[in-house]
């Protein structure tokens, strides 16, 4: 658990396709989304958890393109200014660390970009595993390269069918 008042902490978890998902919230925001393999607290659900899975439900049915959530960023100015630009991918979409690296003007931040990447507390809302090697090729993914594999193919499947 990342926030140091636990009774401000709320937590609940998510059966996706891709596996069980722990989620965070303080009284107002989402904090975490993490994949792990078993349940270790107690839930304990507000407003934004509730609000939460139903747009991971509309997600995973192939109905949300772009999440719609307050989100709390628990990072650098450099990995914020990554994870805003990871929001501005759409969906279905896919783009290299160094497109990135430029469209913040850190143009040869492009490991920055990575690094930042992997420290993003928030995967599939905070989408960065839109973001793969220069040549195409899927690289790293702190859920494993097999949930981003299945992450874009599942959002290429929903955009030819909805003409998206």
């Amino acid at each position: 658990m990342n926030s140091k008042k636990s009774d401000k902490i709320f937590i609940s978890y998510y059966n996706s396709p891709i596996g069980l998902l722990f989620l965070q919230a303080n009284k107002s925001k989402l904090e975490t989304i993490e994949f792990v393999e078993l349940r270790k607290y107690e839930e304990k659900i507000n407003n934004i958890l509730k609000i939460t899975t139903l747009q991971l439900n509309e997600y995973f049915s192939g109905e949300r393109f772009k999440f719609d959530l307050p989100l709390e960023f628990i990072g650098t100015n450099f990995q914020n200014k990554v994870w805003e630009a990871l929001r501005q991918i759409h969906y279905g979409r896919t783009v290299s660390y160094k497109v990135i690296a430029e469209r913040i003007n850190h143009p040869k931040a492009y490991r920055g970009v990575g690094n930042a990447n992997n420290k993003n507390k928030l995967p599939i809302v905070i989408p960065c595993h839109r973001v793969i090697g220069s040549k195409g090729q899927l690289t790293g993914y702190a859920g494993g390269i097999w949930r981003k594999k299945w992450l874009l193919e599942h959002e290429k499947k929903v955009s030819e069918r909805k003409g998206i």
